[in-house]
């Protein structure tokens, strides 16, 4: 049977902070609804300090927060961009239009049809996250998308200049430095200086996504997407070094980013704990990241031998977790193990 080491703080919470998440962001869209621009505005200075003469960036604006960003770093922006671009390129010349007459006088079809607009929502926080740009703005572009509205919240009193910068090249119509649910809420319902989009793309923290799921129905979503998650599976032959960067690497997105590692060695869940306080030491992201040694994370110890890789799986494949780490010498049963899983359930639907 398997038994915790260290448990996660928020369980037994989440179902209460789940609610207010609700609740709030229920308000903010039907201010946003009622009050257009002035609730935008209103809010934007409550939790961001954001209040500029106008959310949407100039021209001018645009090409000066370019011409900060280091030459080496735009390299590596229109790099990425343009393997994304090639591979969306080969999808999208994938996507065949059909029509057949299967009768005389009956034609049957179908056809790939851009939406029109889409509100691509681009994260902040303490460092620029250019890839979701490079993720949604470039790809509908490729898609033939009609009009590209794209927002970023502002950073300590201004946007950064990396991912204006990768908004600028992956194409976008338009761009707000405009953050959280009001952000999401303006692109979607529209008000005096937001056109309504079609759909709504991009992450965000859980009030976005919640926003993105209230709006469902009114605008057309990518996904449901909740916070970034990790869950590491590892034995013995695992390199707690390893472990412990890769559930940082995820943690310090924020305090309610699931970092969890299911191991079959009581001594690599200890030692990795304290490699996780040995890497705090020089993170400059410890102060988010820390968060995991205060109980966000949990630790599970498989102590049984018939239980090992299988469970493993199994409780893996239960919880669903963003992103799966199988850091041990049996990571191709596990892998087999998904694949058998996923099956199962197929046939039970």
């Amino acid at each position: 049977m398997a038994r915790h080491i260290k448990r996660a703080a928020l369980a037994g919470q989440q179902e209460e902070a789940d609610a207010k998440v609700r609740a709030t962001v229920e308000a903010i869209i039907a201010d946003v609804a009622m009050r257009g621009d002035v609730a935008v505005r209103e809010l934007s200075e409550r939790f961001d300090k954001w209040s500029p003469p106008s959310f949407r960036l100039a021209k001018d604006e645009i090409a000066a927060l370019v011409a900060k960003v280091a030459p080496q770093t735009i390299d590596d922006i229109k790099f990425a961009q343009a393997q994304i671009r090639n591979f969306a390129e080969i999808q999208r010349a994938s996507l065949k239009d059909v029509e057949v007459e299967t009768l005389p006088g009956v034609v049957l079809g179908h056809k790939h049809i851009p939406v029109g607009s889409v509100g691509c929502y681009v994260p902040g926080g303490r460092y620029p996250m250019v890839a979701s740009a490079h993720m949604w703005i470039v790809t509908a572009r490729v898609a033939g998308v009609g009009h590209i509205t794209a927002c970023t919240p502002p950073n300590q009193g201004g946007p950064h200049p990396e991912t204006i910068a990768a908004m600028h090249f992956g194409g976008a119509d338009e761009i707000h430095v405009l953050g959280g649910v009001q952000a999401v809420a303006a692109m979607a319902l529209g008000t005096a200086s937001f056109k309504p989009v079609d759909m709504l793309v991009g992450p965000g923290n859980a009030y976005v996504a919640e926003a993105k799921r209230q709006l469902y129905g009114r605008v057309g979503i990518d996904l449901f997407a909740g916070p970034t998650e990790i869950l590491v599976i590892a034995d013995d032959s695992a390199d707690a070094e390893m472990c412990a960067t890769d559930l940082l690497g995820q943690a310090e997105h924020g305090p309610t980013s699931p970092a969890i590692l299911l191991t079959t060695s009581e001594k690599l869940a200890h030692a990795t704990l304290a490699e996780i306080d040995r890497q705090l030491t020089v993170l400059p992201t410890a102060d988010v990241a820390g968060v995991i040694l205060h109980g966000l994370e949990e630790k599970g110890y498989l102590t049984s031998a018939e239980e090992r890789t299988g469970s493993a799986a199994r409780r893996v494949y239960r919880a669903t977790p963003a992103g799966v780490q199988a850091l041990a010498a049996a990571k191709l049963k596990v892998r087999e193990l998904f694949g058998e899983l996923f099956e199962d359930d197929a046939r039970k639907s």
